[in-house]
């Protein structure tokens, strides 16, 4: 069974993440998540990515990463940061549909979206993952100061502060709150709009808010990803990864 659905919506494209009541993020639905960008690239002009009502997505799936020895670990890490920066970087407008929680790498792929529109009530947001022994990551701290203010980026980085909609609305994390029966409509209204607009105008003038981060990311990759894996193997950091995994 696919873990990421693609819906059909005339010229935008809505794609689904379907793993389970968490959507977690393990190497297979990394990898449809990647075919399946890249497939709306070249067919739609825009991209809603949603979850479900509970999890957009809750992050990496910690249990069954925590079987991975340290290559196949590394591998699947690059694959998702690639899986973000494709993201990141389409050509066509994007927005999340957030309706329940992210988290981590959840979090992660709503900050590679344009806009993100998400559910009023306790729906969180949180990189939360020095709490249990990882670094944010340096791609993720990018997108994050790009929308929000340092002070706010502090926050919730050093103390893997959970944000709710208000809040993130407040900040600028939110660019629209709504009522959750309406969140997936109105991203899809928001996105139609854009994908009406020249494509190439819309293109090259988007290149002018990504164009930065990619090169300042990739130019320190290999470094920073063989620290992330030496916290992921941390005795501490697997001591408390093994506890998180707990709760999926």
């Amino acid at each position: 069974m696919s873990m990421v659905v693609l819906e059909d919506q005339g010229s935008v494209a809505v794609l689904r993440l379907a793993n389970g009541v968490t959507n977690a993020i393990g190497p297979e639905l990394a990898e449809e998540l990647s075919v399946a960008i890249g497939s709306v690239q070249s067919r739609y002009r825009g991209l809603v990515l949603a979850g479900n009502a509970k999890f957009f997505s809750i992050g990496l799936d910690v249990p069954n990463l925590l079987m991975l020895d340290r290559s196949t670990m590394a591998d699947f890490w690059n694959r998702f940061e690639d899986l973000v920066l494709a993201l990141y970087t389409l050509p066509i407008p994007t927005a999340g549909a957030i309706c329940g929680h992210a988290t981590g790498g959840g979090a992660i792929l709503a900050l590679a979206c344009d806009f993100r529109f998400v559910a009023d009530g306790k729906k969180l947001i949180a990189l939360n993952e020095v709490k249990i022994g990882l670094p944010v990551p340096y791609l993720a701290d990018l997108m994050l100061r790009q929308i929000v203010t340092d002070r706010v980026a502090v926050e919730m980085e050093f103390c893997s502060a959970f944000i709710g909609p208000n809040e993130a609305k407040t900040v600028g994390l939110a660019d629209v709150v709504c009522d959750e029966k309406a969140v997936e409509g109105d991203a899809l209204e928001k996105i139609r709009e854009m994908a009406a607009l020249p494509p190439t105008a819309f293109a090259l003038t988007k290149q002018h808010r990504i164009r930065q981060i990619p090169p300042r990311f990739k130019a320190i990759r290999q470094n920073l990803n063989r620290a992330f894996m030496d916290c992921w193997f941390a005795p501490a950091t697997q001591a408390l990864l093994k506890e998180a995994a707990q709760k999926f």
